[in-house]
């Protein structure tokens, strides 16, 4: 089944930092939420970080922590979503409400799921990724920062803004809410056009 996407314009609040390199997709979303289709995806993110292996929450991890429970932003360490290509890490990462993710060479199946799913990935070099990462852990979730896709800048919860790139498809298929399907069908009279005239043609 194929959901609609919510359109992707900015986002303001809170951001965790997480600074861990190499979070794989098992880590993301362990395999035993993937077997029940009715699984608490939100539950799962993160799941052996965030609790024993008694069952019991880990208050101190920083998703664990009341400040951050409803944050939209999530700006991790290095590689994050390495490992298998599973989309289920990206449906965890939005079902804890989170909208965009910001990192240092985030992996490339992981950059791809996001989009498909509405969620803006963000890479930044290695200096400006350290910087953000400093503020918002001073910040420690008790000021804002905000992510503009339209003008593709970062407000730190500092105050400093940065700019960041992505690809101009990207990010228009994350303005107006689209999937390759949905851009597929934008350009519908364009492939009819060239079926009729390749038609004819033979």
């Amino acid at each position: 089944l194929r959901t609609n996407m919510l359109p992707f314009i900015e986002v303001q609040g809170v951001a965790i930092p997480m600074p861990m390199d190499d979070v794989n997709t098992d880590q993301i979303i362990p395999s035993k939420y993937l077997k029940d289709l009715h699984a608490d995806l939100a539950e799962g993110f993160l799941a052996f970080q965030r609790r024993r292996l008694d069952g019991t929450i880990m208050t101190d991890f920083v998703l664990e922590r009341p400040e951050f429970k409803r944050a939209p932003i999530l700006v991790v360490g290095t590689n994050f979503g390495c490992g298998s290509s599973r989309e289920h890490a990206v449906w965890a990462v939005q079902a804890f409400g989170i909208r965009c993710v910001i990192g240092h060479q985030l992996a490339e199946f992981f950059i791809e799921n996001c989009l498909k799913n509405g969620v803006l990935p963000v890479q930044l070099d290695a200096a400006r990724h350290q910087q953000l990462m400093q503020d918002v852990i001073l910040a420690d979730g008790h000021s804002d920062m905000q992510v503009d896709l339209l003008n593709c800048q970062i407000r730190s919860p500092s105050g400093g803004v940065m700019t960041f790139e992505i690809d101009s498809q990207q990010r228009r298929m994350l303005l107006e809410g689209l999937d390759e399907i949905d851009m597929t069908f934008k350009n519908m009279a364009d492939i009819e056009r060239w079926e009729r005239c390749n038609q004819i043609s033979k």
